[in-house]
């Protein structure tokens, strides 16, 4: 169930920060802005880099992983088959021997979830960080007192206040950084 403040809050923190930042902006036209920096983060050059290199990745462990399962799934006909013809202690000990291998399958399945999070946060940390940085620089540069982020605090917003095809433009002019983001 969704509290009715979680809603409020960022945009509560939005209001307060420009009702109290002080005289400087009580007097000024305060501007404010959004970028969507998941949608700018797959529109750069080096997102697109990166989300390319990350689907190679998945796929040739999805592939891996397909591989192994198709092998569980032969184990298990076979042993659906030899079952019946064992001795008990034979059978006992052939379905431990399944259940050992699928347990692996498990931790294998597992582990290559955690490594390709941990890759795709490789990829793309660096790239958030530049994008933060082509953030500020235009909030300097256009006098924009706030920029929120789109998907996270905002519900709606005029179209004019997006950023985001500036942000991805100045990102891609400016080199990016590799698809690591780093220069």
């Amino acid at each position: 169930m969704i509290r009715s403040s979680s809603l409020f809050a960022p945009a509560f923190a939005a209001f307060a920060l420009l009702s109290f930042a002080g005289p400087k902006l009580a007097h000024a036209e305060s501007k404010l802005a959004y970028v969507d920096l998941q949608r700018a983060l797959e529109e750069t050059e080096d997102g697109k880099a990166a989300k390319a290199k990350l689907k190679k990745d998945f796929d040739k462990k999805q592939k891996e992983l397909d591989e192994k399962q198709e092998e569980l799934k032969k184990m298990k006909e076979d042993l659906d088959k030899k079952l019946p013809l064992m001795k008990p202690e034979a059978q006992q000990a052939e379905q431990k021997k399944f259940q050992d291998r699928f347990v692996e399958l498990q931790q294998i399945y597992a582990r290559l979830q955690q490594d390709l999070a941990k890759k795709e946060q490789e990829a793309t940390g660096g790239i958030f960080r530049k994008l933060q940085t082509v953030v500020a620089q235009i909030a300097d540069r256009e006098k924009i007192a706030l920029v929120l982020e789109k998907n996270s605090a905002i519900v709606w917003g005029q179209p004019s206040l997006d950023i985001t095809n500036e942000v991805i433009r100045a990102y891609n002019a400016s080199g990016g950084g590799g698809a690591g983001g780093k220069k």
